[in-house]
């Protein structure tokens, strides 16, 4: 909801010319208009100082309790754009990310991303990924979901998973 009121905020700041307009939607998803799309996201969520992407194609922000990964591959010319569920201290225990990809299969919110669990990291991920440029009010209104969920599977399905691998 807070990324909804943020985009309709630069959209009336971006009216009178005080701030980038709603980037439109379509086209190939090239470094640079991928970084114009997460900069301006970012300026509607109050990070107002950031490139949005860093010349290898990396950029994050930590937004409303969630903190978001983004990644230009520019092999794919794709974007990806993942919240955090949890990073684990060591390797997880065998049938971990089985249970959270479980839970992603029996209908958990994943925000309209997929589990995405990185071992080089050992962070576990909901992430989306975008072939074509969204435009700028979609993408605010997928990162939105995707934060959420992302929030609400660090809190709830984190502790369903625990229960169901460890029986605890």
């Amino acid at each position: 909801m807070a990324t909804a009121l943020g985009a309709r905020l630069q959209w009336i700041l971006a009216s009178m010319g005080l701030a980038r307009p709603v980037p439109p939607g379509g086209g190939p998803v090239t470094r640079e208009a991928a970084a114009g799309l997460v900069r301006w996201f970012l300026q509607t969520q109050g990070v107002l100082e950031t490139p949005g992407l860093n010349e290898q194609g990396f950029g994050g922000a930590m937004v409303g309790g969630a903190q978001l990964h983004f990644e230009h591959h520019a092999d794919t010319q794709q974007l990806e754009c993942s919240a955090l569920v949890y990073r684990f201290r060591e390797e997880p225990r065998p049938g971990v990310i089985e249970g959270f990809l479980k839970e992603a299969e029996e209908g958990a919110d994943t925000g309209g991303g997929v589990v995405d669990y990185e071992p080089e990291s050992r962070s576990l991920f909901l992430s989306r990924t975008y072939s074509e440029l969204p435009s700028g009010t979609a993408f605010a209104r997928d990162m939105e979901a995707l934060m959420k969920a992302s929030l609400e599977w660090g809190d709830d399905v984190l502790d369903r998973v625990a229960t169901r691998v460890f029986g605890h």
